[in-house]
């Protein structure tokens, strides 16, 4: 049994079943090759900016304060070597799946299940939390209009319960609960508007992806041109005394809350980030997947971060960081506490704009990791079946627009946010370890080739180096990571096992000659891993315990391996 979980599916075998079922007219499941170089920048572009720059960025400036800047330019390093892992693979293995067939082919099948599973967090509970957001940015559109929607079909139940039992001043919140109407004991409480997006992206998906990829490329154009409208008016109301806040010693600082404090906001700030990896997701609707993906993915990653400093330094250099406690519209704040109403109303357009595209692009991306998954046995055959006029995966589309609509009735923004960036972070990690399983290839011209630097000795001495550095400047530090108390035990056992699992890794680096590209983005994003919380651990057991019973009474049985 333990050989057959990690059974691995041989790159050339995936490729052959890909090009198989798309050059087989009656296969009914191929996928149309429609998307250029651009086309897939702009869909990594449409992923990330949405959420997390119009919404999770208020909450992640209030934690961090202007060091925000500093998580947000850890993250991209973090990402940017995780990019440089989904391009190797995506150069190799140009099929649809992303993270989930990556890990087939390196980890195994348990792996690849795993996988799979947690990347339905990313996309559809992920869409959850994008679209409460995008309901909030659009009831405030209407409500500049002179529109008003009922507070208890502008929020979630359990916003409107919380908001109550904790005395929470959000007035708007506590209208809701008051003045909802009851159908026996139970209130009538929930986000019509967040209802209705997902039903009409579900919709569009369902239709085609040449009708996506229009719509997307359109959205990205016109919510670009507004954060750089937003970046150039805001830049006019900055005050750089904002850039460096008292701290409780009375001290000004970069980072008022100390760079522990910059760590908190992780969640936040790598919510912002999620996304990029969709672009593997559309392999085999790539008209050159070998050349383009890996491509498009860096690039917009680029672009993002560059896009992300500018906001962030901008949004804390306008208002004093605490200001942004509890907003859900950053940057709409900003212009509304300057009264320059016209820039609110066209921030709130355009954050609508934004989140729509983010929902079209993780709505796209959920049902083609079904479709591989179900390709592989591991899920029912209903789930690779594609529409035979539109040419998508339509059960799992529906699927998809099920699993994001059904919970908004029952869950809020912070429990989905943080559900999110955990999985996400867990997949990225087995990417990059992935990358270090697969045989090296030689350089192939036309091809993405990931650099080769040899680790043997560099990852070794890094991590020395920071042991080093770390001891020099706090000498207690290692000493402090065993005084486990109630309030620090999920940070220091987490930090602990990082550390642990850099000792074991520099002495692979060195005794198997590991490459350092993937090897460092393993390590930054194991490090972004210690941010997260008990309780986020404990939501994130919880669901690949119940992936893995999925697994053991279906996929283990009816894989496609498991048959020969």
């Amino acid at each position: 049994m333990p050989n057959a979980l990690f059974r691995t599916k041989k790159i050339d075998k995936i490729l052959y079943d890909a090009k198989t079922i798309h050059d087989d007219p009656h296969s009914g499941s191929g996928l149309k090759r429609v998307l250029s170089m651009r086309d897939l920048t702009f869909f990594g572009i449409a992923a990330i900016i949405g959420a997390g720059s119009f919404s999770s960025l208020g909450e992640a400036c209030f934690k961090a304060g202007p060091g925000v800047v500093i998580l947000f330019i850890i993250c991209a390093i973090a990402c940017s070597f995780t990019a440089l892992c989904y391009a190797e693979f995506s150069s190799r293995i140009p099929v649809a799946g992303s993270a989930y067939t990556y890990a087939y082919a390196s980890f195994g099948e348990l792996f690849a299940w795993i996988i799979g599973w947690a990347l339905i967090m990313e996309y559809s509970i992920g869409n959850i939390y994008v679209a409460f957001s995008w309901s909030d940015y659009f009831t405030s559109f209407l409500e500049r209009i002179g529109i008003h929607i009922p507070d208890y079909l502008s929020c979630s139940y359990f916003e409107a319960k919380k908001a109550v039992l904790h005395n929470s001043v959000n007035a708007e919140l506590i209208n809701a609960w008051s003045s909802a109407p009851m159908i026996g004991s139970l209130k009538i409480i929930f986000d019509l508007p967040a209802l209705i997006i997902n039903v009409l992206i579900t919709i569009l998906v369902y239709i085609g992806i040449k009708e996506s990829r229009n719509f997307s490329n359109i959205m990205v154009v016109l919510k670009l041109c507004v954060v750089v409208l937003v970046i150039a008016v805001g830049a006019y109301y900055i005050n750089p005394d904002n850039w460096v806040p008292l701290n409780d010693a009375g001290v000004k600082s970069f980072m008022p809350n100390g760079f522990g404090g910059v760590m908190t906001a992780v969640s936040g700030v790598f919510f912002a980030y999620i996304g990029f990896d969709a672009v593997s997701v559309m392999a085999e609707e790539s008209k050159n997947p070998q050349r383009d993906l890996p491509r498009s993915m860096i690039l917009a990653l680029v672009i993002c971060t560059i896009v992300y400093i500018l906001l962030a330094l901008v949004l804390t250099g306008v208002l004093h960081y605490k200001q942004f406690q509890g907003v859900g519209d950053p940057l709409a704040k900003i212009f509304e506490a300057k009264n320059v109403g016209w820039m609110q109303l066209i921030v709130s357009a355009a954050a609508i704009i934004a989140m729509t595209s983010v929902l079209l692009v993780f709505q796209m991306g959920q049902p083609r990791i079904w479709m591989c998954m179900s390709r592989d046995g591991l899920l029912p055959p209903k789930f690779e079946k594609i529409h035979p006029k539109f040419q998508t995966p339509s059960f799992s589309t529906i699927v998809t627009g099920l699993l994001v609509g059904v919970p908004i009735l029952f869950t809020d923004k912070t429990f989905v946010l943080d559900f999110t960036s955990i999985a996400t972070l867990f997949a990225f990690v087995l990417v990059c370890g992935g990358v270090l399983l697969i045989p090296r290839k030689e350089k192939v011209h036309g091809k993405f080739n990931m650099p080769y630097f040899n680790a043997k000795f560099i990852f070794p001495m890094m991590v020395l180096a920071a042991i080093i550095i770390l001891l020099t400047v706090n000498k207690n530090y290692f000493t402090n990571l065993f005084s486990i108390t109630e309030e620090n035990a999920s940070l220091n056992i987490s930090t602990v096992i990082f550390w642990i699992i850099l000792i074991i890794l520099s002495l692979f680096a060195f005794v198997k000659n590991l490459s350092l590209i993937p090897l460092l983005g393993l390590a930054t994003c194991l490090y972004l891993l210690t941010g997260m919380t008990g309780n986020n651990w404990a939501w994130f057991s919880s669901w690949l315990a119940a992936g893995l019973i999925v697994y053991f009474s279906y996929g283990y049985k009816k894989s496609r391996l498991a048959r020969g």
